[in-house]
């Protein structure tokens, strides 16, 4: 956009028509009889040239006025420059995938319903970098830390129940694993959510231990407890189930590391929940905005010093040669 910094010069363009009408009023005073010995003195083509010779130094004089002017008045170029910073989060989803995870008061089974529920976070998420951790009796990483969300929702897909072998509910080595995979990273927020729908049983480090090693490199743990409030669950093939959830292992854990704990007793209960953790964690972007100038007087003032003394110079040598 061209802007002009001192718009009031142009008041000054008023020059041109006072020194045309001045230049009329010295030309009708000065005119008067010549006497001469013969009119063959000035011909009617020596007079033209004159006055075109007039005109045309005249037309120079008023466009480097023009030119002054402008020069004068400061146009300038403005555009504005952004400088976005954001400060992106780092999440990795800590996904419970025991055999218990398979009971059907979540339809069709608590795991179908996390991996549905976590894709629609997955899929919220622009510009962060997420990562999938599943455990049981032992812990794996899924996914690594990544902004491909088709990478993370195809390995989502793929996720099952342990095999029998590796059954159980690791959530202190879970903890300790996805914090080794969050230590390094220099986000701003480093966040886990961790969800599980049982009680520590397996691995070699308890949660509080490891939650006390998540604090030390700002990790912030955010727990949800997936299961119906009722005492027993159905698993097809085996029957039913206690509901064995440690909401007080889970609270701490969340506390600890300045988290929340939530409860999921529905799926709806369960995205509520999903979609509150993606409102407390937000990448933030900060914006800003700076105006940039671009003075263009020169453009104006350099041909106006080249027209002024091309004006001399066709005057001086030129026109008075030929006339």
């Amino acid at each position: 956009m061209i802007i002009l910094d001192s718009p009031l010069f142009l008041v000054l363009l008023a020059i041109i028509p006072i020194i045309v009408i001045v230049k009329k009023l010295s030309n009708f005073s000065d005119s008067g009889p010549i006497r001469v010995s013969s009119s063959s003195i000035f011909s009617g083509a020596m007079i033209q040239k004159g006055k075109t010779k007039k005109r045309f130094l005249s037309l120079i004089q008023y466009l480097v006025i023009i030119l002054i002017v402008i020069s004068l008045s400061r146009p300038q170029a403005v555009q504005e420059l952004q400088e976005k910073k954001i400060d992106i989060v780092d999440i990795v989803l800590v996904i419970d995938i025991s055999s218990s995870m398979l009971a059907t008061d979540f339809k069709p089974n608590r795991l179908e319903v996390v991996k549905k529920t976590a894709k629609n976070f997955i899929k919220q998420r622009d510009g962060d970098r997420l990562g999938i951790l599943v455990f049981a009796g032992e812990s794996f990483i899924q996914c690594p830390l990544t902004i491909d969300k088709d990478v993370l929702l195809s390995l989502m897909d793929e996720i099952s129940v342990a095999q029998q072998s590796y059954d159980g509910t690791a959530i202190g080595m879970a903890i300790a694993n996805a914090t080794n995979r969050l230590r390094n990273s220099e986000s701003k927020s480093k966040v886990m959510i961790l969800l599980s729908d049982g009680s520590n049983n397996a691995g070699e480090l308890d949660p509080s231990t490891a939650a006390d090693l998540a604090k030390q490199f700002n990790i912030k743990i955010y727990t949800i407890g997936a299961g119906t409030n009722d005492d027993v669950s159905f698993i097809p093939g085996r029957g039913y189930i206690r509901n064995e959830i440690d909401e007080e292992s889970l609270k701490n854990i969340a506390t600890q590391t300045g988290g929340q704990y939530f409860r999921a007793t529905n799926s709806k209960a369960l995205e509520e929940i999903y979609s509150r953790i993606n409102e407390l964690e937000r990448t933030e972007v900060e914006i800003k905005t700076y105006t940039q100038y671009k003075d263009f007087f020169g453009w104006f003032l350099i041909p106006a010093l080249f027209l002024t003394v091309g004006g001399n110079i066709l005057e001086r040598y030129y026109f008075r040669k030929r006339l």
